[in-house]
């Protein structure tokens, strides 16, 4: 089904989806598929979930929309339950991962601005995704997605992932640095995950400079990698949290979450959205939670992606090619010794939803739902298909 009314900016795979049911979507012919990808990790507690189904149904019933001029009481129930679990202390509602990054990007420079920083920049990292809005695109670490956008907006400065001596190398460079902006786990860059001690080391120096440390959970968030966030597998606090995806479960919804020195920096008035946090969408956010709080999903999550990768260990051990197969949770990276764009359509082909990032990188974001004889048939699915890649 192709048209030219939609423009023409997404490779789209050839296949309809009409109907979606806990880790299977089905197309137009009724053929069944597993889906491994969760609406690139957004769909966390599977395809209509019944909660969420009743919670967006009662609410569509009952009030859509406001606008933010006023009160709005399933946001202010969402806004409490992202701050006891998070530990911060006040939400902005957006309508996506990017738009929550842009608020995070604007309370890093209003801070800078209040401690008389006149250009302030931030700290960012090579390989990052953060999203495709100019602010958010040049703060990303992916060069071929920037071109043709240029001139990116300035106030960025690029350090590797997982260095702190980088990071440390780039305080004594510049004294106009006033927040580092990363994510937890890189996700598009290739599903990077830093050493155990390195967000420890960010907020150290974060803490020493006076700088804000500001995390973009929109993938990592919402109990993806066996926590509700990824920075609760340390003992740190960050003062920004980005999320997005999974808390609406394919309802659109970002929040920035702010906390320490980043609590009280926004005032009337320095920032917006019209649809923002609206009835409809802090339904389906706050069945999401209780969903994932009521059902144990966090701890699905990290059985479930030990047992992925695990399974994936045995069957490719003895297939040359195969450089890692590395996981948080239900973050899983199978990187190859060269790309493997193909396999996208070889796994449709089969049935199998997945997607293919950094060119070599197999990339697997199930629902935290799964069980383990769908976990075990994505591996027996899958495994023949990268053996024969890597054979040919």
């Amino acid at each position: 089904m192709m048209t030219t009314a939609i423009m023409n900016t997404y490779g789209r795979l050839a296949v309809n989806f009409v109907k979606g049911e806990d880790c299977y979507l089905f197309d137009q012919q009724g053929n069944r598929f597993i889906d491994a990808l969760s609406g690139i990790g957004t769909c966390n507690v599977g395809h209509c979930h019944p909660r969420v189904t009743e919670a967006i149904s009662q609410q569509a019933a009952t009030l859509v929309h406001t606008s933010n001029l006023y009160h709005i009481t399933p946001q202010i129930e969402l806004a409490e339950k992202l701050t006891r679990i998070s530990g911060m202390d006040n939400v902005f509602f957006a309508n996506s991962g990017a738009e929550s990054n842009e608020a995070a990007i604007k309370i890093a420079r209003l801070y800078g601005h209040q401690h008389h920083i006149n250009k302030p920049a931030i700290l960012v990292m090579e390989h990052s995704f953060h999203g495709r809005t100019l602010a958010t695109l040049s703060a990303t670490g992916n060069s071929k997605i920037q071109q043709g956008f240029g001139p990116l907006v300035e106030g960025f400065i690029r350090v590797p992932y997982d260095n702190i001596e980088a990071v440390k190398a780039a305080a004594e460079q510049h004294d106009n640095i006033v927040a580092i902006l990363l994510e937890p786990v890189q996700g598009e860059g290739g599903l990077h995950i830093p050493s155990d001690d390195y967000l420890t080391a960010l907020r150290q120096i974060c803490d020493q400079q006076q700088w804000l440390l500001m995390l973009d959970e929109v993938q990592t968030g919402n109990g993806r990698t066996g926590k509700y966030f990824a920075f609760q597998h340390t003992n740190i606090k960050p003062d920004v949290v980005t999320t997005a995806k999974g808390l609406g479960n394919g309802v659109p919804i970002g929040a920035c979450i702010a906390g320490g020195k980043a609590n009280g920096i926004f005032a009337p008035g320095n920032h917006g959205s019209t649809f923002g946090g609206n009835p409809l969408a802090c339904a389906a956010a706050n069945a999401v939670i209780t969903t994932i709080e009521q059902d144990e999903l966090c701890a699905n999550a990290t059985a479930m992606g030990n047992l992925l990768n695990h399974l994936l260990s045995e069957a490719l051990a003895s297939t040359d090619g195969v450089v890692e197969i590395r996981n948080k949770g239900l973050m899983i990276g199978i990187e190859l010794n060269r790309d493997c764009p193909e396999l996208v359509q070889q796994a449709l082909d089969n049935h199998l939803l997945i997607n293919v990032t950094a060119g070599n990188v197999i990339r697997l974001l199930p629902p935290l739902t799964i069980n383990q004889q769908t976990a075990t048939k994505i591996v027996e699915i899958l495994t023949p298909l990268i053996q024969a890649h890597l054979c040919t």
